[in-house]
């Protein structure tokens, strides 16, 4: 038997063993994990300064060297997120619904945990602590496979990950690595259906697209985020652009950051100048359709680009901005469902009935009203944290936090009830 079979069999055996563990075990090593994280940052912090290094040499981009960076802050960051969490009430043997039939039968409809979750993800160390916390928390085994330039990262983390949860009497087996960078451990782990019960990749289209066509369990995909802001006509100009500036500049190499901004034609005149001074202040580039190239032209010339074809279908994860000029809400609306990938998609605009139509026709998991794109995220919306954004509208939608890595059975009791 292979070792990837190996790691399968022993988290299904975790899982029926996490499924009863208390509440009070899960916090005891969300609060051991969070001290191991403060703790232990200087054996962390130098594993990733070596993966950074490799990262330099290997020619990574720096939308992915950030990505991959972990520092004091984050590491801070990352313990407070832990000890939100454990504030979180634990959603297994919730009762979400509960009856008695008129034969005496009860019934009732209970949360219990999806089972074993694998989790192959690309980049981001933080991803292994927080697909950990929340999976634990949730009474699910996990098993991470990280891509391998954050090897040396990764491998310090889930040490500190297995001791808290030795410490907190959780068998070690919850939560198993695959330190083995060979892609053929990958080709196994995807038809290992009999031991995993969802497959979640975190990564890009090429990424999701062969999980999506070789997973022999379901998979929950997303995380890719082409994201829109819509100025309506109506918009108070001034607010809209610290919107458009947070959405963009905040932190650009994420999913939810703002990658294509739209603009009415009625206010594009006044407020496109407004927004291209305070976007190159940081240094975004500006890649403009005819309108805005012609509106911004004579200022900006040097610093604005012309969007070439397939920009508008690009997550930038960078200090890249599309730009478009349209004549109608109705442009804006066709415009998003044309190039939108369905994860975060805003407008700002003053008008109430606007804002409604878009809340209605856009079929986003995130939909917003005047406010940034950038609080598609777990720990924002109070998730505790989330092991991914989906944009799937089956099992769940959005930021994936607790409730979304459990699901429900049917729990029947009678006195030797028959059916009749």
């Amino acid at each position: 038997m292979s070792d990837i079979l190996q790691i399968g069999m022993v988290a299904r055996i975790a899982a029926r063993k996490i499924a009863q563990i208390s509440s009070n075990n899960k916090n005891e090593f969300l609060a051991n994990l969070a001290d191991q994280l403060r703790n232990h940052s200087d054996v962390i912090l130098s594993a990733n300064q070596q993966d950074i290094q490799q990262g330099h040499a290997a020619g990574l981009s720096d939308a992915l060297i950030d990505r991959l960076l972990l520092t004091q802050g984050r590491l801070n960051s990352m313990a407070q997120d832990l000890e939100d969490l454990m504030e979180m009430p634990d959603p297994i043997g919730t009762i979400i619904e509960q009856k008695t039939l008129p034969n005496g039968l009860n019934v009732r409809r209970v949360r219990v945990p999806l089972g074993v979750m694998a989790v192959i993800y690309e980049a981001r160390p933080n991803v292994t602590v927080d697909i950990s916390a929340l999976g634990i928390k949730s009474g699910n085994a996990v098993i991470l496979r990280g891509g391998k330039e954050t090897l040396n990262s990764n491998k310090a983390l889930v040490e500190v990950i297995q001791n808290s949860l030795k410490a907190a009497s959780i068998p070690v087996e919850a939560v198993q690595f695959i330190d083995d960078p060979n892609r053929e451990l990958v080709n196994q782990l995807v038809k290992m259906d009999q031991f995993v019960d969802i497959l979640v990749p975190r990564g890009g289209n090429t990424l999701q697209d062969f999980c999506k066509a070789n997973a022999t369990m379901p998979v929950m995909t997303g995380g890719i985020g082409i994201c829109h802001l819509f100025v309506d006509e109506s918009a108070d100009l001034d607010k809209a652009v610290e919107v458009i500036h947070n959405a963009k500049v905040q932190r650009p190499t994420v999913c939810n950051a703002l990658d294509t901004l739209l603009v009415h034609e009625r206010v594009a005149q006044e407020v496109l100048p407004k927004v291209a001074a305070r976007l190159l202040q940081d240094k975004v580039q500006l890649k403009c359709d005819d309108k805005s190239m012609k509106i911004l032209g004579n200022d900006y010339q040097k610093e604005i680009f012309p969007v070439e074809e397939g920009d508008f279908d690009r997550e930038w994860l960078s200090l890249v901005l599309g730009i478009r000029v349209v004549p109608s809400i109705d442009e804006a609306i066709d415009h998003i469902h044309l190039h939108s990938t369905q994860h975060s998609d805003g407008i700002l605009t003053e008008n109430p009935a606007h804002a409604r139509r878009f809340i209605a026709e856009i079929d986003s998991a995130a939909v917003y009203v005047n406010a940034s794109t950038r609080f598609t995220d777990g720990a924002q919306l109070g998730l505790g944290g989330e092991v991914a954004v989906s944009t799937q509208k089956l099992h769940a939608r959005g930021p994936i936090g607790l409730e979304g890595l459990t699901t429900y059975k049917w729990v029947l009791e009678g006195e030797y009830t028959v059916r009749g």
